[in-house]
């Protein structure tokens, strides 16, 4: 799964490099579109079908959510301006084994408190990721992070959670960021090697609450405060925690799927 990894963490490096004001999120989305048919990868979330009957299935090949935008917001025609948060989140399946990541970025100069928010929901998926080589089981990692938000003043999302990854984007197990009854009861799993999941702690300054858009994918916040999601994929392996979706060792610098210059 590493080599699909790597084609995300690529993916975000053209994202980022589009990140400024004036710029669209549909020309992020096309950049990343053109990189995946580059490398011969299948676009995980294009035609992703809704989990509601009748409505339409996802339509690019990234989730793009700005400010208020918690998750699954619709690249187009928007223009990001000085001062916003943008969310990416973006999969793919290279030779049959999926990657998925999801980054914030500021847009220019942002306020201390957006800053402050990001700062905090990398920390936490940070934070997940050290509790991965330490502990027997993922209520243990979820407690820590919901306290770890909630310490800093800040909501974590409940309605939303991360996945296993594998074969395809979403596999068991669901992995929240948070303990409830649910997870404790039914829902907890061991920590041990041969485990893949993605890790994807969603963080509000507001409110934890959710509501959906009339395009039936975007999520905003309830209270119009800003969010930030930040997304690994991370395989347990007999070493400990590997994260899947960084950058490459220089070993892996001549895999065939890294741009050496992304300048766009």
């Amino acid at each position: 799964m590493r080599r699909a990894g790597l084609a995300v963490w690529q993916a975000h490096q053209i994202a980022a490099e589009l990140v400024r004001p004036g710029v669209t999120t549909g020309k992020i989305d096309a950049a990343v579109d053109e990189y995946y048919t580059e490398i011969g990868g299948f676009a995980l979330f294009r035609n992703y079908p809704h989990g509601q009957r009748g409505k339409p299935a996802f339509p690019a090949v990234t989730c793009i959510s700005v400010n208020d935008e918690v998750v699954h917001g619709i690249p187009g025609p928007r223009v990001l301006e000085e001062g916003d948060v943008v969310s990416i989140d973006t999969g793919v399946r290279i030779d049959g084994w999926c990657g998925d990541a999801a980054i914030t970025h500021p847009v220019g100069q942002v306020e201390s408190e957006p800053a402050k928010l990001l700062e905090v929901t990398t920390g936490v998926l940070n934070l997940a990721i050290e509790l991965l080589a330490v502990k027997k089981r993922w209520s243990e990692v979820a407690q820590e992070m919901a306290a770890y938000v909630s310490d800093h003043g800040f909501y974590t999302v409940e309605s939303f959670v991360g996945h296993g990854i594998g074969r395809e984007m979403h596999e068991d197990p669901q992995v929240p960021n948070f303990v409830n009854k649910t997870l404790r009861a039914s829902g907890d799993f061991p920590i041990e090697p041969g485990l893949v999941i993605a890790v994807e702690p969603m963080v509000n300054i507001g409110t934890k609450r959710v509501k959906s858009m009339p395009d039936h994918w975007t999520q905003c916040t309830f209270d119009g405060k800003a969010s930030a999601h930040f997304e690994h994929t991370i395989a347990i392996t007999e070493e400990g925690p590997q994260p899947l979706t960084v950058g490459p060792t220089p070993e892996e610098e001549n895999l065939g799927i890294l741009r050496k210059n992304t300048a766009t």
